[in-house]
């Protein structure tokens, strides 16, 4: 969309946002501490970010708390599950390393991000370190992180995210299977096919991906 009152580069950004306040320069530290450490063991879910040629992707990655396994102070590494076999952002990964990564802790405002370099292997004790309920993974990503910081929680604060009380009532929540049905153009009915989502969730997602 072309807009003369587009902002064109960093210095008339700066015209429009004050600079970053010292603590918040200072918050960033190049490895994964204690408290990092404690954050990521008790987070059930995490939005991953990559970029390839052409595309970038972000993506939800869930499974107990803690299934993002904290290798070391360097290193952090989670295996790959079941999925759509797109493979858009271990795809990415093999184009081009960088990965971000977003943590969440059900009923913490703050959130944890990373960024760091990514590999995916096939390495046997990453992989066993990255067994859920004795489900090993065919391979694994593994992140040399290279930034870490707390985010503060406006974002999750202004969103309500944890107060029950705004969420959308029961039967006013947008439907998975309604908007599928739409994108891919099928005859299939909404029912058939939130019995076919409900399967799956129920029995296959816990799979090795592959």
């Amino acid at each position: 969309m072309e807009n003369e009152h587009r902002i064109a580069d960093q210095d008339e950004l700066r015209t429009v946002y004050r600079m970053p306040s010292q603590m918040v320069i200072d918050k960033v530290i190049d490895h994964i501490d204690d408290g990092a450490a404690g954050f990521i063991g008790q987070s059930p879910f995490a939005v991953i970010s990559t970029a390839g040629p052409g595309r970038c992707d972000a993506s939800p990655r869930g499974g107990p708390p803690g299934f993002i396994r904290v290798l070391d102070r360097q290193h952090l590494a989670w295996g790959d599950l079941t999925g759509n076999n797109r493979l858009d952002s271990i795809g990415n990964i093999l184009e081009q390393s960088e990965i971000g990564l977003v943590f969440m802790v059900p009923g913490v405002e703050e959130t944890l991000r990373l960024w760091g370099s990514a590999t995916l292997v096939r390495d046997g004790a990453i992989l066993d370190a990255c067994a859920i309920d004795d489900r090993r993974p065919k391979t694994a990503v593994v992140v040399t992180v290279h930034e870490c910081y707390i985010q503060c929680g406006a974002a999750l604060r202004r969103s309500g995210m944890w107060d029950v009380a705004t969420w959308p009532a029961a039967g006013t929540r947008p439907s998975g299977a309604a908007i599928l049905k739409a994108h891919i153009g099928t005859d299939e009915s909404v029912e058939a096919i939130e019995t076919g989502l409900a399967d799956y969730y129920d029995n296959y997602i816990w799979e090795p991906g592959g």
